[in-house]
């Protein structure tokens, strides 16, 4: 590889490298599920095989943000006494309920409606953060490097155009482009294959999805934004394993959405809420949304006298099915979120992830096996189309997109009857798949036809400002590096953002990063508060324009979520 040019002009030192049978990108439980996997199979087939993980957070687990009900089938198949093991999901789900709120009541929605698959009965309430921390400690007592806080910026391909592996980003580059005292030359990190499990959005998958066209017979994928806090609440109020779901209030009918809360661990309850980002009011303010449906009496009885102890938010795919872009490249293949396994209305999506990350492994080493390298593992691609993945995908295929063409009430009512009809006749119900029509960006309604919305003010007990929960995420980044919000042109904001869509950005982000201020000249100023950023992905989703492109900020940096 030739040497790369700095912001002056000077050469950059090459960089130094090293080979691997399997490079993974993303240590979450897709990657982590690949990399165990294949030194399983390796000992049991007594085949050599080097597994290295590169994970741009802090510590494996410090960017994985879930509610989580997690359903154990992905944990089953890969490590099938992990209940016998000290693993930190403990605790089962003991009671399942669903309610419409409404503005000061709930109306519950009875068990026996739901179709089989809306059933918690049997999966796991817990942090999926400290589940994958776990994950990470098996794949190194199995043998694999693993290394937290390196983030993968650069695709590396092969003369042929395959992919041959990833490069780390360079460190201690300051803001303006110029190496500092502190640089660090970038390494690159060559595999026979590369697995790419960076979660939603990732920035690399992003990109293998352009170049190889892999969405191009596929719906646009949709997405929300999960948002969540974790409470300490009184032992007298604990119910561990109580999972509570809702939807209606705040949000209006047509736009998607819902809540969930859970109870799990020493007193602690999961609160979170989610907005579906194909919203048409560009003044809809997603984190005000969640502030306002804590002032339900039902919420906020739940959590009188309980301590906030962190905060984070997270956009989900929610395509599914009919979203599904080709998995496999020459070299690469796609895994999890990066792909869009989430199956909505359950609310889950680490189980695919992981069974996701076995079917890759399989196929690489089966590959490397027979002596192959950067070829297509289309036999990755066929277990993910065929087997429990797609089985679980193909059953809520129409949930969503009848939600978005019939709002809430009507749109969830149908969606049950056709998951209905889908599980009687196995994933086939009537034989249609809809589609979902555009992409979230293209949803938001000009400015001048839409209400700004006026939200209350935070009471600093149950409900906070934006930059007061920015703190309870552990969000670091070093200040006097490259900005990771990229914009593609900087007038649009202004220039055309701003006057078309009141500027969207200053209301989707859940982290105040985007605000219009005054300038010197005294007219309005887009700025950027990279500091902030809790690495959601919305803004490179959501904006109107589609000028905001997310990539990674120096390895390391970003939230640090504990127990999340």
């Amino acid at each position: 590889m030739s040497a790369e040019d700095g912001a002056n002009g000077a050469e950059l030192p090459e960089r130094d490298g090293m080979d691997f049978d399997v490079v993974i990108v993303g240590g979450g439980p897709a990657g982590l599920s690949a990399a165990i996997r294949l030194m399983q199979r390796a000992r049991e087939t007594d085949t050599e095989v080097s597994v290295v993980v590169i994970e741009k957070g802090s510590e494996i687990g410090a960017h994985i943000l879930s509610g989580a009900v997690i359903d154990p089938i992905g944990l089953d198949t890969l490590i099938p006494d992990w209940r016998e093991k000290d693993c930190p999901l403990k605790t089962e789900v003991t009671k399942d309920r669903f309610f419409v709120l409404g503005p000061s009541g709930e109306l519950p929605l009875p068990n026996i409606l739901m179709p089989p698959l809306m059933n918690n009965h049997g999966n796991y309430v817990g942090s999926l953060g400290t589940l994958t921390r776990w994950l990470g400690e098996q794949a190194v007592e199995l043998g694999v490097e693993v290394y937290p806080g390196f983030a993968a910026s650069e695709i590396l391909y092969g003369d042929n155009g395959a992919v041959v592996g990833v490069a780390t980003g360079d460190m201690g580059v300051s803001r303006e482009g110029e190496p500092k005292d502190s640089f660090v030359r970038g390494m690159e990190l060559r595999g026979k294959y590369t697995l790419f499990s960076e979660g939603v959005r990732g920035s690399l998958s992003k990109q293998l999805i352009e170049k190889f066209s892999l969405d191009a017979d596929s719906d646009p994928q949709k997405y929300g934004i999960g948002l969540k806090e974790l409470w300490e609440i009184p032992k007298e109020k604990h119910q561990p394993g109580l999972v509570q779901h809702t939807f209606g209030w705040p949000l209006r009918n047509n736009t998607g959405g819902g809540s969930f809360l859970y109870h799990y661990g020493e007193n602690l309850v999961s609160v979170g809420f989610v907005v579906h980002l194909n919203y048409t009011n560009p003044y809809l303010s997603p984190y005000d949304e969640f502030q306002r449906f804590k002032t339900h009496p039902m919420i906020s009885n739940a959590l009188e006298g309980s301590k906030r102890i962190a905060y984070g938010a997270r956009a989900i795919t929610e395509g599914g099915w009919q979203s599904l872009p080709k998995l496999v490249v020459p070299g690469g293949a796609l895994l999890g979120c990066s792909a869009g396994m989430v199956n909505v209305p359950r609310i889950k999506g680490s189980h695919n992830a992981m069974l996701s990350g076995i079917a890759a492994a399989d196929a690489a080493l089966a590959a490397i096996s027979e002596g192959r390298a950067h070829d297509t593992l289309e036999a990755y691609e066929t277990e993910v189309r065929t087997g429990p993945i797609a089985r679980d995908l193909k059953t809520v295929r129409n949930a969503k997109p009848l939600w978005s063409k019939f709002g809430t009430v009507i749109g969830i009512a149908l969606g049950g009857i056709d998951m209905w009809l889908n599980t009687i006749i196995r994933g086939v119900g009537l034989g249609y798949t809809l589609s979902h029509g555009k992409p979230d960006y293209a949803s938001l309604k000009q400015a001048k036809d839409c209400k700004p919305i006026d939200y209350p003010k935070p009471d600093g007990k149950l409900t906070f400002d934006k930059l007061t929960s920015v703190s309870f995420s552990a969000t670091n980044h070093e200040e006097d590096q490259k900005v990771h919000l990229q914009l593609g042109d900087p007038d649009i904001p202004v220039a055309v953002n701003l006057p078309e869509f009141a500027e969207p950005a200053q209301w989707y982000c859940p982290a105040g990063v985007y605000e219009i201020v005054d300038g010197d000249d005294g007219l309005p100023k887009f700025q950027i508060n990279a500091q902030n950023c809790v690495h959601c992905k919305t803004c490179d989703i959501k904006d109107p324009s589609q000028n905001i492109t997310w990539v990674c900020p120096e390895g390391g940096g970003g939230p640090n979520y504990a127990e999340m």
